[in-house]
């Protein structure tokens, strides 16, 4: 039978080692998936003749399968929500053809470094695609916080940046928060009513026994509520915050403070229970919560505001 020579099992062998190289250093690098989450966004992409789908559910089906098999391979994969509209206007500015999958992938590269992005960790795509639109919202409410707060000028008084100012006093108002509301599970919401939309942040914190140690806060999410705070407290409008806290051996607790001209403001314990049984949009009274103990706010504000 005859045998393979010297040099071909020789060259044989450097292109099995090469191969194998290449999808190691493959494993190395990362990538990022655009998706178009909403089914307007995906009839819109259809208008280009190289978007080969014509079915958002199978387009979706598709895209999970891509994550998977990168996932299979060990590839580290960010998911990316893909915005027709920041699409065209960034093929216009840069020149690149819209219809083309190199634009789409030059847009998507761009996502990476500056858009709504989660890392995939495995979920269903029907799970996915709604963290993924809570994370583009929570990210242009901090990018809109950021410049209101860019946009707040300085004191008439004292010439110091009201914007700085605000923010200092919102981290401090975060502290005395977790402070005050001692060990246990904290949700804390702040919302802010703007000219052109309704600012919402919502943070989770757990606190221990020792009062040195700082509360657990998942990611940005401590940067992100305090932007909002600060963001109300700048424009010296309407708003609101709720503090509720939960522990193990007690009921449920629900603090209340409201935003008025720059300045957070504790509600009684009979204004956090009337704002928490009133419908938000009927304005028809809700049944109390069942183990829910309804408390007035604390002091958590310093000195008044800049103007």
């Amino acid at each position: 039978m005859p045998q393979k020579n010297n040099s071909t099992r020789t060259s044989t062998t450097t292109r099995t080692v090469g191969t194998d190289r290449r999808r190691r250093l493959r494993r190395e690098v990362p990538s990022t998936v655009g998706l178009l989450a909403d089914a307007g966004d995906f009839a819109a992409m259809r208008d280009y003749r190289s978007f080969v789908f014509d079915d958002h559910r199978d387009y979706l089906r598709h895209v999970e399968g891509l994550l998977r098999s990168l996932a299979a391979q060990g590839i580290h994969t960010t998911v990316a929500l893909f915005d027709p509209e920041e699409y065209a206007d960034f093929c216009a500015e840069s020149g690149h053809d819209p219809d083309t999958a190199e634009a789409r992938t030059r847009f998507t590269a761009e996502l990476a470094g500056s858009g709504a992005v989660l890392p995939y960790a495995g979920q269903p795509i029907d799970d996915l695609v709604p963290l993924l639109v809570d994370e583009a919202v929570r990210q242009a409410t901090w990018e809109y916080a950021t410049m209101l707060l860019a946009e707040a000028g300085t004191c008439a008084d004292c010439g110091e940046d009201i914007g700085h100012a605000s923010f200092e006093r919102a981290a401090a108002a975060l502290r005395r928060l977790m402070a005050g509301a001692g060990p246990g599970r904290h949700h804390l919401v702040c919302s802010v009513p703007t000219e052109a939309e309704q600012l919402v942040a919502v943070l989770h914190a757990e606190t221990g026994t020792d009062p040195e140690a700082p509360p657990r806060i998942e990611g940005r999410d401590g940067l992100d509520f305090v932007t909002v705070l600060a963001a109300g407290l700048a424009l010296g409008g309407s708003g609101g915050l709720v503090l509720r806290s939960t522990t193990d051996d007690h009921r449920d607790r629900v603090h209340g403070w409201r935003l008025d001209r720059g300045r957070l403001t504790v509600l009684s314990a009979a204004a956090v229970f009337n704002a928490y049984c009133t419908d938000a949009d009927t304005g028809e009274p809700v049944a109390p919560e069942p183990g829910v103990e309804y408390c007035p706010g604390f002091e958590v504000d310093g000195p008044g505001p800049h103007r």
